[in-house]
């Protein structure tokens, strides 16, 4: 079988430069290795006990937890930047690893108690996902761990991120 890294596009200078950008695209686009991806995802989170809803900002997060999603039989909670849910939202802003956003999710998406996964494609600096765990907490959902394909690990954004449980699939030191 192909490595998945070999299958990753790196692009220079994208969004920024000095920037890579390490694109799925090229991953996502031959259906086995999609398949396979979203096949080894569920098997490193299956053992983590009950999984009501996967929380994933977008947008290539969603690639990958919708299908997930359907193959771990969770709901999905799509994140958002402001302005593109028609619902009253809470909000949480952070950095990137070039510059800030922000991320708004539905008020009442998350219920309290549910058991959620976080889910995107890439764990760069770890702000994404630090200010999706915290929607996710403040609505009372309890956050069961988070798995993304791709880890920058010399950006250390896992160290950011108060989860206890992190899985990645391909990791990238420099």
């Amino acid at each position: 079988m192909i490595p998945l890294a070999d299958n990753i596009r790196e692009v220079a200078d994208f969004p920024m430069p000095g920037i890579i950008f390490y694109d799925i695209t090229t991953l996502i686009q031959k259906g086995d290795l999609f398949r396979n991806v979203i096949r080894q995802l569920a098997e490193k989170v299956q053992s983590w006990g009950q999984i009501d809803l996967i929380a994933s900002p977008e947008a290539r997060g969603f690639i990958f937890a919708a299908p997930l999603a359907t193959e771990l039989g969770a709901g999905l909670v799509p994140i958002r930047k402001p302005g593109k849910l028609p619902f009253k939202t809470v909000s949480k802003s952070y950095d990137l690893e070039y510059g800030t956003n922000t991320v708004q999710m539905n008020i009442d998406a998350i219920r309290p108690g549910n058991r959620v996964l976080l889910v995107d494609d890439l764990l760069a600096t770890g702000g994404t996902m630090e200010a999706c765990r915290q929607l996710v907490a403040e609505s009372g959902g309890e956050v069961v761990g988070a798995a993304f394909v791709i880890e920058l690990l010399f950006l250390n954004g896992r160290n950011k991120i108060k989860i206890d449980k992190i899985e990645t699939l391909i990791q990238y030191e420099k």
